[in-house]
C-alpha cells in the first residue's frame, strides 16, 4: 500500500493554482468594466442556481448553523450585491478634474487569496469570487477543511461559467486538497498580491505575517445597548432574531446586552417573551464546561448549534419556546467565559444605570470583542453619535439586528461578507470589504506650471529671460536712482 504525502499534494497543488492565476492577471488587464459587469452578473445567475442545494450541502459537511439561514444568506449575496456591484467603477478612469488637469485611475491589485471559514463558507466564497472579478483580479479560495467539498463544488461551477463569458484559465479557483502547507504555500507565494482572511482565526498570524496587503474579517461578539428612549418592544425582538440567525455563527452578533437600568425590568421581560431563557448558576457552570473544555477557548465543535441542542448536551432543560440562553452578569473579567466568542445562540445580560456607565461597559466589552462592531438602539439623536463618534469600533449600528445590518441586507453599508478589523490592529481595513479594497489608484497629473519658477536659487531675478520690457522697465529705474544718489 502507497503512502501519500497529503501536504505535499496540497502544496502543488497551491503552486500550479497560483501560476494560472498569474498568468489570468495578464488577461484581466485587458477587460474593460462593461465586460467584467457583464462576467459577474454571470456569475451570480450561475451562483443563485445552487444557492438553495449548495446552504443544504454546507449545514450537512460542516455541521454548523441552520441551512435555512444559510440559504437567506447565499440568495442575498446573489441577488443584492450584483445590484449595488453595477453602478461602481473600479477600473479604468474613475475621475478626471478637467480643471485641474487631473484623473484617478483604477487598477487590479493582482492575485487575490482569500481564506473562507466553515461557518459561512458558500456566501463567503459566493461574495469574494464576484467582487474580485468586478476588479479584475483572479481569485485563489483557501476554503477550511471542514468545508472543502461545498466549497469545491462551488468554485468548480463559478470558475465553468466564467469560461464561458471569456475568464482566462485560473481567474476563479479553489485549493481542493486542503492542508495548512498548502495553504500556506498561496498566501506566501510570489504571485500573491493580496490576503483576505475572513476569520479564519487559526491563520491570522501567518497572514499578517506574509509580506502582503492583508484584510482582516476578524472575531465579533459584538456589545448591544439599549438606551432608555429606545422601541424596547422592537430592539429586543431584533437582538433575539440577530442571536439566533444561523444559530449565531455570523460573527458580528450580539453577544453582549447592556441595558439601561431605567428600563432593564422591562428589557428582561421582553426577552423572555421572545425566547430568551435565564440560566440559574448551575446551569450556567454546566454549560461553561460544556463550551469551553479548554479555559479561556470555545470549543470549535458545539458552535453553530441552536439553544435546544445546547442545553441538551450541557445537561439541562429548557423549555419548548426557547430560542436563547443568557447568562445575567455583572463584571467583566478575562477570567469570565463569557467574554470568549461564543458562534452559538448565548447572551450576556448587564445592566447599567445610565448611558455614561453603559458607554463606560460598552468599551471594555469592545476590547474583549476587538473592535468589530457596536450596536446601540435608541431614540436620542446626541447619545447615537456620542457611540458613533467615540468608540474604537469598525461600524457602529443603529437601531438593527447586528447580523443583517452588518451585511448590509437592513441598512445602505456595502453588502458583504468580509468586515474589516483594523481597530484591533489587524488588517488594513475596518470597511465591509468591496471591490474598491482590491484596487489601486494610479494617479495622472498634466504639467499646468513652468519649472522655471520652481528651480531659482535664492537672490535669482524674479525675471524671465525673455521678458525685456520688463528688464528695460527695471535698468531705468536704477539709471534714475543713480543720478539721484550722485
Amino acid at each position: 500500500m502507497s503512502f501519500v504525502d497529503k501536504d505535499l499534494l496540497s502544496i502543488q497543488e497551491a503552486r500550479i493554482l497560483m501560476e494560472e492565476a498569474r498568468e489570468a492577471r495578464d488577461t484581466m488587464l485587458t477587460f474593460s468594466q462593461e465586460r467584467l459587469d457583464s462576467v459577474v452578473d454571470a456569475l451570480a445567475a450561475a451562483a443563485a442556481e445552487m444557492a438553495d442545494g449548495l446552504a443544504a450541502l454546507s449545514a450537512e459537511e460542516t455541521g454548523y448553523g441552520r441551512q435555512q439561514d444559510k440559504a437567506i444568506k447565499n440568495r442575498f449575496i446573489c441577488s443584492t450585491l450584483p445590484k449595488r456591484l453595477r453602478s461602481m467603477k473600479c477600473v479604468g478612469i474613475l475621475h478626471e478634474d478637467t480643471v485641474e488637469k487631473t484623473m484617478d485611475i483604477g487598477v487590479p491589485v493582482g492575485v487575490l487569496v482569500s481564506l473562507t471559514p466553515a461557518y459561512s463558507p458558500v456566501s463567503t466564497a459566493i461574495y469574494q469570487v464576484l467582487t474580485a472579478v468586478k476588479s479584475g483580479n483572479p481569485i485563489v479560495i483557501a476554503s477550511h477543511e471542514r468545508a472543502s467539498k461545498v466549497t469545491a463544488r462551488l468554485i468548480d461551477r463559478l470558475a465553468e461559467a466564467g469560461r464561458e463569458c471569456g475568464l482566462p484559465e485560473g481567474a476563479i479557483s479553489c485549493l481542493k486538497t486542503v492542508t495548512k502547507s498548502g495553504v500556506l504555500e498561496l498566501i506566501r507565494h510570489p504571485a500573491a498580491a493580496m490576503v483576505i482572511n475572513t476569520g479564519v482565526s487559526e491563520l491570522h498570524r501567518e497572514g499578517a505575517e506574509s509580506g502582503k496587503p492583508y484584510i482582516y474579517g476578524g472575531t465579533g461578539n459584538s456589545p448591544v445597548f439599549i438606551e432608555r428612549t429606545a422601541d424596547v418592544r422592537q430592539a429586543v425582538q431584533d437582538i433575539i432574531a440577530s442571536r439566533t440567525f444561523d444559530h449565531g455563527v455570523v460573527a458580528a452578533a450580539e453577544q453582549y446586552v447592556v441595558a439601561d437600568g431605567l428600563i432593564a425590568e422591562e428589557v428582561r421581560a421582553e426577552m423572555i417573551r421572545n425566547g430568551a431563557y435565564f440560566m440559574n448558576e448551575e446551569e450556567e457552570k454546566k454549560l461553561v464546561n460544556f463550551l469551553c473544555p479548554e479555559k479561556g477557548k470555545a470549543d470549535m465543535e458545539v458552535m453553530g448549534k441552536s439553544a435546544m441542542q445546547l442545553a441538551h448536551q450541557a445537561g439541562f432543560d429548557i423549555p419548548d419556546s426557547a430560542r436563547v440562553l443568557v447568562s445575567q452578569q455583572k463584571y467583566i473579567s478575562d477570567q469570565n467565559p463569557f467574554a470568549t466568542e461564543f458562534l452559538c445562540p448565548v447572551l450576556a445580560y448587564y445592566i447599567e444605570s445610565d448611558w455614561l456607565h453603559a458607554c463606560e461597559k460598552c468599551m471594555d466589552l469592545l476590547v474583549k470583542s476587538h473592535g468589530h462592531t457596536l450596536v446601540i438602539h435608541s431614540g436620542d439623536e446626541e447619545v447615537i453619535r456620542q457611540f458613533a463618534l467615540k468608540k474604537p469600533v469598525g461600524r457602529v449600528l443603529v437601531n438593527t439586528p447586528a447580523t443583517l445590518g452588518s451585511m448590509g441586507a437592513t441598512t445602505n453599508l456595502f453588502p458583504a461578507m468580509t468586515l474589516g478589523s483594523i481597530t484591533a490592529g489587524a488588517g488594513i481595513t475596518a470597511d465591509n470589504v468591496s471591490p474598491m479594497n482590491f484596487i489601486y489608484l494610479r494617479k495622472a497629473g498634466y504639467g499646468v506650471r513652468g519649472a522655471g519658477e520652481f528651480l531659482r536659487t535664492p537672490g535669482e531675478a524674479l525675471v524671465r529671460e525673455d521678458d525685456q520690457d520688463v528688464k528695460d522697465l527695471l535698468k531705468q529705474i536704477l539709471e534714475t536712482l543713480s543720478r539721484g544718489l550722485d
